[in-house]
């Protein structure tokens, strides 16, 4: 070794030592406290399968609970809110009768028809809308415009054009869900990731096989979700279509119902609302992550 590398190793080994002898001046890292109570607040944590079923059975008994509660302690007239037990004779009496089998099939028949008709609409247009700029530019300003006019406001209109018989009914349904469909499906197919299609294209997939096999596939959950979500807004304007001219139906019945001030058979109109809902949400939801079966 010459006498120039040695005074560089020297060097070296001095300059370490000043580095470890200043690193153990450091303060020492801050210990990381054990988790605690609160850590169920972080977002997106999972819960147990029992833990979720007991909140499920909460959210469902908490409500039932408290509507028993004020029935039990009079705190509300019965006239304006009946116990649950007089809601539940009110429906056994509509169900013996026959009139609530036959509202229930005259709502769901025209919520079908409605509600395919406006997906049949919106899903290609707003399919179109989230893949092509020109077909953005073309439908969204007037979808934009027409999604802030009430379904309710056609009514009028409807009858002088349609008549007093179903399709005027059909169409509040779909001139209430077409529209914020249409943008929501455009938003889906949107999301596809730009990366996706650039590697298909370069690996020489066709216009034809990318909305086929890249985009279709992948906004397949996001539409059906849309869907489910507007599901809840194809009912709520089936009341609005059963006031007018409408002798049978589950909003007709409610209409009905109030006249006579019979809130009970009201609540149980609205429960079976509820579990044909709840159905149709499962079922699209099965529907979803059998479809979309990559994504979980």
């Amino acid at each position: 070794m010459s006498p120039a590398e040695g005074l560089t190793s020297t060097a070296r080994t001095r300059n370490l030592t000043q580095e470890t002898r200043g690193r153990s001046d450091w303060p020492e890292l801050p210990i990381r406290p054990a988790p605690s109570a609160r850590r169920w607040l972080a977002p997106g944590r999972e819960i147990s399968s029992a833990a979720r079923w007991v909140l499920r059975t909460v959210s469902v008994l908490a409500p039932l609970g408290a509507w028993v509660a004020l029935s039990a302690t009079k705190a509300v007239d019965p006239t304006f809110l009946p116990s649950p037990v007089a809601v539940w004779q009110a429906g056994v009496e509509m169900a013996r009768s026959g009139e609530l089998l036959t509202d229930t099939m005259a709502s769901v028949r025209r919520v079908l028809f409605g509600f395919g008709l406006a997906l049949a609409i919106s899903v290609p247009l707003g399919f179109a809308m989230g893949i092509w700029r020109w077909a953005l530019a073309l439908l969204e300003p007037a979808v934009g415009l027409v999604r802030y006019w009430p379904a309710s406001a056609f009514v009028p209109l409807l009858i002088i054009w349609l008549g007093l018989g179903e399709p005027s009914k059909l169409m509040v349904l779909v001139l209430g869900v077409v529209f914020f469909n249409i943008l929501m499906v455009a938003d889906v197919v949107r999301q596809v990731p730009r990366r996706l299609l650039e590697v298909s294209s370069t690996l020489g997939a066709g216009p034809g096989v990318l909305i086929r096999k890249v985009v279709l596939p992948h906004a397949l959950p996001g539409i059906i979700d849309a869907a489910r979500v507007n599901a809840a807004a194809a009912w709520n304007f089936l009341v609005i279509a059963e006031l007018f001219a409408a002798t049978s139906g589950l909003g007709y019945r409610i209409i009905r119902s109030q006249r006579f001030l019979q809130t009970d058979r009201i609540f149980a109109v609205l429960v079976v609302i509820g579990v044909i809902g709840i159905v149709m949400d499962v079922g699209l939801r099965l529907l979803r992550d059998r479809a979309g079966r990559w994504t979980v």
